[in-house]
């Protein structure tokens, strides 16, 4: 993997050479133009830099001192105007990159008297998360032990009390990032997990104590490799990776990314496995390089005219977090050895399954996924909450979600591939939870994925009891797609407006890859099979120039709405069914 590693060092070189110059005397970061800065960027700078020393040991950067810029951005970091948790994690952390003992620190030694007493009193300071925050208490936890600001390690305690967390909030093991929040659902199962564990076994590396490594590892293997085991499944052939749920994009691909180079490394992967996760790696490689990085400037670009991302994602964050991902990509391979490219061609998989994420006699959440290698079709299907910040947003909707094909806006509610049935000041919508959810073949070795909603569930994934109830079956044939929504209600109710709405998007005229999925001019091949609803369809609503309507990898052009406006009475014991089935043209972008 040498050449691999040294391609990645060169792409942190020009990504760190574009972005070392927003760096201020007093170590904040300077937004790029159109843009505001986030408190805990200084952070993320740190750790880059820190990444950097540690792959390369060097010391400067062309003209600049790395050491004076990491004391700077500690220094800003630790003296924020707002209590940053997360910023506070990636300084301790780009600290401790440079040595565990001070008296060898460089960058500890070039920290002022009042800097080290802040640091000193802000990593002492106990806190507790019930979301991916955790993850930063253990990094402080590790920086406060290793650098001697603490005779008491915490570590291993921290690291106990996450894990405890993730069985309790799922049943099969998995991260929910909505614990702790006033969500009434929770199962937030989303790319957080990914970051969360690499993040750990980041921190963990960085340990003083080598036997306290040893003693967590094995634990957090057996929780880790669950993903770990999912990423191959979730990678298409394009290399599009994680594709549900908030803050993708680029970081869809790093954080997964470096949590298959991390099993890599640690020799998680079993010999007959490793063609598959080294092709894996080379498709999400090969993707994010191509779709996110200017190659004439050679920095990164989550957003720009034809596609968006996060609010809170800043470009400058992005920019340092892909550098120091680079340089953790770049020590990670050098250590795992051996070839960068499979030994033999790795074939497309077929893949069709459940993955059930909590299990519960209240509620049912998992995640879909059907590859089929003949026409390309890949799609994850999420029937899951969301987080706090991804609350009202299409980005956790139970649709196949499929970069190219069925698009969503980001960070914007739309009802996606979902019929959306309102009750006066209730917008109900059947995603976020399930009961009896089963996969099974049907006609012609179709597969399908069922679930029922016992209660009706707002946007706002608030459960309304006494409504009414919906069952929902998609089936999957190859490449053709069928729906089916079938709702009652339990009393006599006045149904105001039912609407569903399909987004036609392109990939990025510039940032892609040659084999981007895309639609060809058949488009969805849509058909309304049921429409008990007896909805029309609207003309074609133009939404090329409108700012809200991107999506992580292009512009959405046009919404297709079924709109029902007119009142309907649904009346108790008749069964309201809308079915659709889609059969998408799909082309490759430069074809």
């Amino acid at each position: 993997m040498e050449n691999f590693a040294d391609q990645c060092l060169d792409m942190a070189q020009s990504i760190l050479g574009q972005n070392l110059e927003s760096i201020t005397e007093q170590g904040t970061v300077t937004p790029v133009a159109g843009e505001s800065s986030r408190m805990d960027e200084p952070g993320h700078a740190a750790l880059a830099i820190g990444e950097y020393y540690r792959a390369t040991n060097e010391t400067t950067l062309g003209d600049y001192d790395l050491i004076d810029l990491a004391a700077r951005t500690v220094t800003a970091q630790a003296f924020s105007s707002e209590e940053m948790e997360n910023g506070l994690a990636y300084a301790a952390l780009g600290l401790l990159s440079f040595s565990p003992a001070k008296d060898r620190n460089a960058v500890w030694e070039r920290l002022m008297d009042p800097t080290r007493e802040q640091l000193d009193k802000l990593l002492l300071e106990r806190s507790d998360y019930e979301n991916h925050y955790q993850a930063f208490n253990i990094a402080k936890a590790v920086t406060r032990f290793s650098l001697g600001l603490s005779k008491k390690d915490e570590t291993g305690r921290l690291i106990d009390r996450f894990l405890e967390r993730i069985d309790s909030n799922s049943s099969t093991g998995y991260f929910d990032d909505a614990g702790g929040e006033e969500n009434r659902l929770g199962g937030a199962f989303d790319i957080y997990g990914v970051l969360s564990f690499v993040f750990i076994r980041q921190s963990l590396q960085l340990h003083a104590n080598l036997h306290l490594r040893e003693r967590k590892l094995p634990s957090l293997r057996s929780y880790s490799e669950k993903y770990l085991k999912l990423i191959p499944d979730l990678a298409r052939q394009d290399g599009v990776g994680w594709a549900y749920g908030r803050s993708l994009g680029a970081y869809g691909q790093m954080h997964c990314i470096s949590l298959v180079l991390q099993a890599l490394r640690d020799g998680w992967i079993a010999p007959n496995q490793r063609d598959l996760y080294v092709d894996t790696v080379r498709r999400l490689f090969m993707n994010f390089f191509v779709t996110y990085l200017d190659q004439e400037s050679g920095a990164l670009v989550i957003r720009d005219e034809e596609r968006n991302t996060v609010p809170y994602h800043t470009t400058r964050m992005a920019n340092f977090d892909a550098a120091r991902y680079l340089c953790q990509w770049s020590r990670l391979a050098r250590s795992a050895g051996g070839s960068a490219a499979p030994s033999a061609a790795v074939p497309a998989r077929k893949v069709a399954r459940y993955v059930s994420f909590d299990k519960s006699h209240r509620k049912e959440q998992g995640l879909f996924v059907y590859q089929d290698p003949e026409s390309g079709l890949a799609l994850q299907l999420p029937l899951m909450a969301s987080s706090k910040l991804g609350k009202g947003t299409c980005d956790y909707l139970a649709f196949p979600h499929s970069p190219g094909i069925f698009d969503w806006p980001v960070d914007h509610y739309l009802p996606i591939m979902q019929p959306e049935l309102t009750f006066g000041d209730k917008v109900v919508i059947p995603s976020f939870y399930g009961k009896n959810c089963t996969t099974s073949m049907g006609l012609r070795n179709a597969l399908t994925f069922k679930y029922d909603q016992p209660e009706l569930v707002t946007k706002d994934e608030e459960v309304v009891n006494g409504l009414g109830s919906c069952k929902v079956v998609w089936s999957f044939l190859k490449k053709k797609i069928t729906c089916e929504f079938c709702f009652t209600v339990k009393q006599q109710v006045t149904l105001d407006k039912m609407r569903y709405i399909l987004a036609i998007a392109a990939p990025h005229s510039r940032y892609r890859v040659g084999t981007a999925f895309t639609l060809g001019e058949g488009g969805h091949g849509t058909e309304v099979i049921k429409d008990d609803f007896q909805a029309e369809w609207k003309d074609l609503e133009v939404v090329t120039e409108d700012p809200k309507m991107r999506t992580y990898y292009g512009n959405l052009h046009y919404l297709q709405i079924l709109q029902r406006d007119r009142p309907l009475v649904m009346r108790p014991g008749t069964q309201y069914r809308l079915a659709l089935s889609f059969e998408p043209d799909i082309a490759f972008a430069d074809e």
